[in-house]
């Protein structure tokens, strides 16, 4: 083995030394002086990476603290970011949304998260930013998910298999007289709501009735990050590969059996806008793939988080039971009491619901919204951004803002968002609707918010109604979110929660019934909805 001689390392060390600051001018030299500011990580070329995977959601936030501007610049191996940190400058990039796109984006992740063929790619990218008119599988596809997910026939369609769903599996909890069920709060979530959210969708022909179908598609969901690198697939994400081939073919044979036509409303649609724009079966059944990631990544841990703070909340429960209890009514027949509740009136009747909701959003989420440059553009008449550069519009950053939300940010305060809830904010105003981020905004506003929000606020309080839950360690305990998946917009808990369920005091005995009438009303989830 060859030894370094006394002289030999400080040559190598100033060597080195030398070669970082090399990189950093060199790096520094390339950005213009009217671009937002650069904010150099630890390390040239990687030391953002390594920011990124070590503090993943939380690393945008450290890095606003850093910097004080609204938009901030960092340098990714091969790719220049921009940061945006402020709503009022988010709104800003919203309004351009031809010269900040996100469509050119959404294609190319969809050609690695769907694995698509070429020439099915080829057809995406036909005027994928709509820059010729509203035509394209893309342009159209927005179009056709808004219309489907609206409020309307549709929807409440989809709201009604999805609540039959759910009354289903909460009937399966309880407990003979007595006694208590336990189960793994995450686990039994993840599965009921994978079943009432897919049933709801992809109607009686469902692949995802196969068990082995939900298991090969969470084991690709858990390797998306695998995927999208592209980093020797074959090794490095093979098990997800395996797992969406295992998808794929279902979807493929669901096809093929006409399954689409007993689907949803936003099934049909988008089945007829790829087939129409020339897409093969295989590569529609590909799409679905991608499509189940959308309805079924966040919902369940949206749903986690809300019982257990519900729950782990002083008083919290007792209060809602309250709130939406005069909405529960009770009638008699051939089999005993019916306790009844309508879904509908939750949004109308129950603040306090509601702004637990939002809260839980809020606190819990980590989204990013992303857009590319097409081409060099002044930002706000102040800031330049380079064609071909990437912005990034992290939700974390916004939700943690103190400046926004008061000295309470990183508190859970089920009232935040209660018209009558006093302002802790700096202002003492009320903070800028377009502050909340959970289901992004401008024209990538998520289509299916109003089936998450009817899905999410049902579930909990269809629990709620029934059900008295404890931890079984005996105390509750925040699960850390370390391991969140790349695709996921709501934190993931690393470790299930096991409780014990037993039916609620006081209402032992009876059934259940729960419905959602035909409506038309849709609840003000973001600032869009209120503008509406």
């Amino acid at each position: 083995m060859a030894v370094l001689s006394p002289t030999t390392l400080p040559l190598l060390l100033a060597l080195g030394l030398g070669t970082y600051y090399v990189f950093t001018r060199i790096l520094a030299s390339t950005q213009d002086p009217r671009q937002p500011p650069l904010v150099p990580g630890s390390i040239p070329y990687v030391g953002h990476v390594i920011g990124l995977m070590r503090s993943k959601f939380n690393y945008y936030v450290q890095l606003s603290h850093q910097c004080p501007s609204p938009i901030f610049t960092i340098l990714l191996p091969g790719q220049k970011m921009y940061i945006v940190t402020t709503p009022e400058l988010i709104q800003a990039v919203q309004k351009q949304p031809k010269t900040l796109a996100f469509p050119p984006i959404e294609a190319k992740f969809a050609a690695k998260i769907c694995g698509i063929s070429a020439e099915t790619h080829k057809i995406m990218m036909k005027n994928v930013n709509g820059d010729e008119g509203d035509w394209g599988l893309s342009m159209e596809s927005y179009a056709g998910m808004r219309a489907a997910l609206s409020a309307g026939h549709g929807l409440d369609e989809m709201n009604r298999v999805m609540i039959q769903n759910i009354a289903a599996s909460l009937d399966s909890l309880k407990p003979a007289p007595g006694t208590r069920t336990k189960i793994g709060l995450a686990k039994w979530l993840r599965r009921s709501v994978t079943a009432a959210t897919t049933n709801s969708v992809y109607g009686p022909q469902n692949p995802f009735k196969d068990l082995m179908v939900v298991d090969a598609f969470w084991q690709f969901e858990s390797n998306i990050m695998a995927i999208l690198l592209g980093i020797l697939p074959s090794i490095t994400a093979h098990k997800g590969i395996a797992g969406r081939a295992k998808v794929v073919k279902a979807f493929e044979q669901y096809l093929h059996n006409d399954g689409h036509k007993e689907g949803s409303v936003w099934m049909k649609n988008r089945y007829e806008l790829s087939a129409r724009n020339g897409v093969s079966v295989e590569d529609i059944a590909r799409f679905e793939v991608g499509g189940a990631v959308a309805i079924l990544v966040n919902t369940a841990p949206a749903v986690f988080w809300m019982l257990f703070l519900v729950y782990s909340h002083p008083g919290l429960l007792d209060e809602l039971r309250n709130e939406f209890g005069a909405l529960v009514t009770s009638n008699p027949s051939d089999k005993g009491l019916v306790r009844s509740l309508d879904i509908t009136t939750l949004k109308q009747n129950c603040p306090l619901l509601t702004s637990t909701f939002q809260e839980v959003l809020r606190y819990r989420s980590m989204g990013t919204s992303v857009r590319q440059v097409m081409e060099d553009t002044v930002l706000d008449g102040k800031w330049l951004l380079k064609k071909d550069c990437m912005i990034q519009m992290p939700s974390r950053v916004i939700h943690k803002d103190s400046s926004i939300w008061g000295s309470d940010v990183d508190e859970f305060n089920p009232r935040r968002f209660m018209k009558d809830e006093p302002r802790k904010t700096n202002s003492g105003r009320r903070p800028n609707a377009a502050a909340f981020r959970a289901f992004g905004g401008g024209t990538t506003l998520c289509p299916g918010r109003h089936f998450a929000t009817n899905e999410i606020l049902a579930v909990v309080a269809m629990f709620i109604v029934r059900y008295d839950m404890a931890p079984t360690a005996g105390q509750w305990s925040m699960p850390t979110t370390k391991n969140t998946n790349v695709a996921a917009v709501v934190m993931e808990p690393d470790a299930d929660v096991e409780v014990k369920l037993s039916a609620r005091k006081g209402f032992e005995e009876g059934q259940w019934a729960f419905d959602l009438k035909d409506s038309g009303m849709v609840f003000a989830v973001v600032a869009e909805d209120r503008a509406e």
